[in-house]
């Protein structure tokens, strides 16, 4: 009698488990998930798999299709870079000089990106040089049915520093790599800037690497757009590196931002500090943060701390927090993480109202109080007043609703 066997399955985002090579368990980790620049690798997603659960798949499904998207009237954004002409380096085709040096994708949105955007936009500071204005990058979407994928590099040389800005807006469906190179002993700070329109879709995954004494700070920022999923990574790989990661968003009804955060301590002593805030306001409503931290082994004299708070301001609003700590090394500073997740406190409101402060002038002194904590750390004048007055919009369009 012959004897036939069918191999199992292979699950999306699964891997063989350690007591036999029949069972799949799910990655369980962030440094687990499975890399690759093919696209055939990760599969559609069915919103099972441990980095899509939360996001809602059937509104993102454009960022899922593999086809060209960069020729003639098809191009879903555009870039004013005129201006920044002067920090521009060619990058023509997968294997230009810097591209890939940092990003790989871990998901099939990221893959398809890397393979359809054959020229990256990339951003280069000069060593030594030092930038007191920001370099601004308009990304201008052409209409939610337009469709566009896109790479992105941004580098500090050694002992530069600079501010560089992804000010995003119009609408459009759009799949974004964004490749980050910090140099030894420059320092650079990176803001995503997502002030869309009402019906865009915004799928990014950012990649850094830190090098020696160098340091980044990274700010995620979302007041537009339907679905806005922006996750962030960065490598701490040099001695004395360190990394500011921090983030506010401003949900209203209908509205879904995600961000997954990654620290990756890889060497000595290095240093993070990730704070992420966000207010919810209107009828589903919805924010997702998962925050993971990994301490290799060889990161010894590790200080590190994540946190994510949310302030939730109406009925049916939702907001998912999930930080996570891996430690391999047991010689450290310190590592910890909190979140939590709650309304107005009533103690404030009542101390305010008690010094003869209308409630609705207290509820909005809160909820400003609450985020500019984020603003003012980003520390372009400009672009903090704007953002004082995107929220104070905000929170009008919800007491008129």
């Amino acid at each position: 009698m012959t004897t036939t066997t069918q191999a199992p399955a292979t699950v999306p985002g699964s891997r063989p488990h350690s007591d036999g090579a029949g069972a799949f368990v799910p990655v369980q980790t962030r440094s687990d998930r499975p890399r690759s620049y093919d696209p055939a690798d990760f599969g559609a997603p069915t919103g099972r798999e441990v980095n899509w659960k939360h996001t809602p798949i059937d509104r993102i499904r454009p960022v899922f299709d593999d086809v060209d998207t960069e020729t003639g009237d098809d191009l879903g954004v555009r870039y004013d870079v005129d201006e920044i002409a002067d920090h521009l380096v060619e990058s023509t085709g997968h294997e230009a000089a810097v591209r890939g040096e940092v990003f790989e994708p871990e998901d099939v949105a990221g893959a398809i990106a890397w393979k359809r955007c054959a020229n990256a936009l990339h951003v280069r500071i000069a060593a030594d040089e030092e930038r007191d204005d920001p370099i601004v990058v308009p990304i201008i979407g052409q209409g939610a049915d337009r469709h566009a994928n896109a790479h992105v590099i941004v580098e500090a040389l050694p002992h530069s520093q600079a501010t560089v800005i992804l000010d995003h807006s119009g609408s459009a469906a759009y799949a974004q790599n964004v490749e980050i190179v910090v140099r030894d002993g420059a320092r650079l700070t990176v803001v995503s800037l997502q002030r869309w329109d009402d019906d865009a879709v915004h799928v990014a995954a950012h990649q850094a690497r830190v090098d020696r004494d160098a340091s980044l700070t990274h700010f995620v920022v979302t007041f537009g757009g339907s679905v806005v999923r922006v996750n962030p990574s960065v490598e701490l790989a040099g001695a004395g590196s360190q990394g500011r990661m921090y983030g506010l968003t401003f949900a209203d009804s209908g509205q879904h931002f995600e961000s997954q955060v990654y620290v990756h301590h890889k060497g000595p002593h290095t240093t993070a500090d990730v704070l992420y805030k966000g207010a919810l306001q209107g009828e589903s409503a919805r924010s997702v943060w998962i925050g993971d931290v990994l301490i290799g082994s060889d990161a010894v004299g590790t200080d590190s701390y994540e946190a994510n708070r949310n302030l939730v301001l109406t009925d049916g609003a939702r907001a998912d927090s999930i930080p996570n700590l891996e430690i391999e090394t047991g010689d450290i500073i310190g590592a910890g993480h909190a979140s939590a997740t709650g309304r107005f406190d009533d103690e404030q409101l009542f101390y305010l109202q008690a010094r003869g402060i209308a409630e609705d002038e207290a509820r909005r002194l809160v909820v400003l109080g609450f985020l500019t904590e984020i603003v003012q750390r980003i520390g372009v004048p400009e672009l903090e007043a704007q953002l004082i007055d995107a929220i104070e919009r905000e929170l009008a369009a919800g007491a008129a609703a």
